[in-house]
């Protein structure tokens, strides 16, 4: 088979087949990229007063339990701890994707928003969907793309690369003619000394 009609049926059928995850992979990945700058996305860091964690575990589960909003009574209740030194904070996630971010010196609750990040990292690489989605659904989408980058990449150097070798051929073609012209010209240039002097020898007494 050509090689320009199968790359122009695998574009044609793995658009087809990848619009949807690659659009959602799109879409959340953009979201992702400007989660430190959007609010809505992810909550911003606050600053806690020291660096070297001073509270306990029951301290900040009973500063867990103090918002509503997260519903934590327990550690059932919590996703995960995301402790921060370096700001002084301690960032709990509950099993709702509330966030809160917690002083390590004084276990004061600092901010207290909803968390949307995990939620589009979970869309952007399919196991919201389901944990099979993630390798047999997302992961193949992404290898047909890079199929798709690749074979675009060809199909866009394949005109110039014919180009770069035709113009090579005709600069050999040119350079061909350039030199047969020039051995014309040397040929026509040596023919009027060879007449003249075959006249001259002509001229000479016949030998006795």
């Amino acid at each position: 088979m050509n090689p320009r009609v199968w790359n122009r049926k695998l574009h044609r059928w793995g658009a087809v087949l990848t619009a949807v995850p690659f659009f959602i992979v799109l879409i959340t990945g953009i979201l992702l990229q400007v989660k430190k700058q959007v609010p809505w996305i992810q909550p911003v860091e606050e600053r806690g007063v020291g660096v070297v964690p001073e509270v306990s575990m029951d301290a900040l589960l009973a500063a867990a339990r103090s918002v509503p909003e997260a519903e934590i009574q327990d550690w059932g209740d919590v996703d995960r701890i995301d402790v921060r030194p370096g700001k002084g904070i301690a960032k709990i996630v509950s099993n709702t994707r509330w966030e809160l971010q917690v002083d390590l010196a004084s276990a004061a609750v600092l901010h207290s928003a909803y968390r949307r990040s995990d939620l589009i990292e979970s869309l952007h690489d399919g196991s919201w969907f389901h944990d099979a989605a993630k390798l047999w659904l997302f992961l193949p989408s992404g290898l047909v793309v890079l199929a798709l980058w690749t074979t675009g990449v060809y199909l866009w150097l394949l005109p110039h690369w014919a180009r770069r070798q035709r113009d090579r051929a005709n600069r050999t073609a040119t350079r061909d003619v350039r030199r047969r012209s020039e051995r014309r010209v040397a040929d026509r240039r040596v023919e009027p000394h060879a007449t003249s002097s075959l006249r001259v020898d002509r001229s000479l007494p016949p030998d006795r």
